[in-house]
């Protein structure tokens, strides 16, 4: 059978006389059909059918879930249950999960179907998915471009039309901004909406899961699903999940900011875009008022100050001793430590290591990381001000298109990828990135909607029927 994209979709060939089992040999077949993204890390063809046999059955006796019929992926830094999990790295290849993070046993008791595990950067740092250990993905939209990163390879498998969704992390934009390459739907959720128990750690005060998708209704389905708290994760809010009723949120003021049209660097196209959504949300009626983005300059440095410091913390757990990899030739427990994370990281998680080592180092903590923290707060504060005055903020969720692999390797010029990004990770915004716009050279690219936090119900509302 042909695959489908959509949940609508999936139930339609459901009540039409399609089987669970039928759409996940369909999803397994376009997974294996599309090998060359490399957006796979591993297939799950065996505990996959076995979930969508048990989904079959449920849907005879009337008891199936609200998912069931759906297709998804899970980015290699979100544990199964006995399923590999290495976050793309050596120093974890081969290692299996004895549990289930929060997200996959809410997705499977909802009769969710997982197929397999994607590709990313590795241990989630990257902007272009070239820093997995196994290899960077291709971006179906053109496959001579990235998938932009760290989740390239949900990004991707959804893009595709293998899965109708896919899970992602977003530490500074890792879903939104490869959602923008690949045109899909990324969503980043308010810090501590979605339990982050089973998420292999970067940098825990920034770390959020959240889907790629083909359009907005199965975003907010899937957040529905997965929100909440749990007892797994202290840092989950009990405040109620408001209702996603996707329902027209009537007119509404909206800032844009003037960075995202003026700013050196935006491509052209995108910024004539920008511009063309907002003299037609004006014609409709919306209050849209252009402001400025409080300390841009500020908050890359900011947040990768911290982020690395972070990553540092968390990283210090793979040592060669309790799980993972051990090098062979090392001696002592010394060596031990040293050649094993020295064979078992990347370049890059190295470079973020040091540095994140560094400004935690003495001397020089109060000077940086103690410093990020004061800014931190102060961006926080400024972009909670502009949510006072406005529903909703709006821009672009990246400065261009897909790039080639290789053509930034500058690492200071990557970061900057994150640059309309990583406000939502400092303040704990939920965002989501749209797939709007269509350029000249053929790719697509993404607009960003943030709201206050908490807010999903209405910035779901507002992407469903505004863009």
């Amino acid at each position: 059978m042909s695959t489908t994209k959509t949940f609508s979709e999936a139930r339609t060939a459901l009540a039409q006389g399609a089987t669970v089992q039928d759409l996940t040999a369909t999803a397994l077949g376009a997974a294996e059909a599309n090998r060359n993204l490399n957006a796979f890390l591993e297939l799950f063809p065996e505990s996959a059918q076995a979930q969508a046999a048990r989904v079959d059955e449920r849907l005879k006796n009337g008891t199936a879930g609200p998912l069931a019929g759906v297709m998804i992926a899970i980015k290699d830094n979100i544990c199964y249950q006995d399923h590999k999990v290495s976050a793309a790295s050596r120093i974890l290849e081969g290692y299996t999960s004895p549990y289930s993070a929060t997200v996959v046993e809410r997705l499977l008791a909802a009769d969710a179907v997982i197929v397999g595990r994607t590709n990313c950067d590795e241990f989630a740092m990257g902007s272009s998915n070239e820093n997995s250990a196994f290899g960077g993905v291709k971006n179906p939209a053109d496959t001579s471009t990235v998938p932009g990163g760290s989740s390239g390879g949900s990004a991707a498998a959804v893009a595709a039309g293998i899965v109708h969704a896919a899970l992602g992390s977003d530490t500074g934009g890792s879903i939104r901004q490869p959602a923008s390459f690949t045109g899909t739907v990324g969503f980043k959720p308010t810090y501590g909406r979605i339990s982050r128990y089973g998420l292999i750690a970067f940098a825990s005060s920034f770390d959020q899961i959240g889907p790629f998708t083909h359009n907005v209704d199965d975003a907010a389905a899937l957040f529905a699903i997965m929100a909440g708290p749990d007892a797994h994760d202290s840092t989950t809010s009990r405040k109620p999940v408001e209702p996603v009723t996707l329902q027209h949120p009537g007119k509404l003021r909206i800032g844009v900011y003037r960075e995202g049209l003026e700013r050196e660097g935006m491509d052209p196209e995108v910024v004539a875009h920008l511009q063309g959504h907002i003299e037609r949300l004006r014609a409709d009626g919306h209050t849209v008022e252009i402001i400025d983005v409080p300390l841009l300059d500020h908050q890359v440095p900011t947040y990768y100050i911290l982020a690395t410091a972070e990553a540092s913390s968390n990283l210090a757990r793979f040592d060669g001793i309790r799980y993972g990899h051990r090098s062979k030739s090392a001696q002592g427990v010394d060596e031990t430590y040293r050649l094993s994370r020295t064979e078992g990281f990347g370049p890059e998680v190295k470079r973020r290591i040091l540095l994140g080592t560094f400004v935690l180092s003495s001397g020089y903590y109060d000077a940086y990381y103690a410093r990020a923290q004061k800014v931190r707060r102060i961006i926080r504060d400024r972009a909670m001000a502009d949510l006072e005055r406005f529903d909703l903020l709006f821009g672009p969720t990246c400065p261009t298109t897909a790039f080639a692999p290789g053509s930034i390797t500058d690492p200071v010029a990557m970061y900057l990828q994150d640059i309309f990004t990583v406000q939502a990770n400092l303040t704990g915004m939920p965002a989501i990135s749209l797939p709007t716009g269509m350029h000249s050279n053929g790719r697509p690219f993404g607009v960003q909607l943030t709201a206050r936090p908490f807010d999903e119900a209405r910035l779901f509302a507002a992407a469903k029927h505004l863009f």
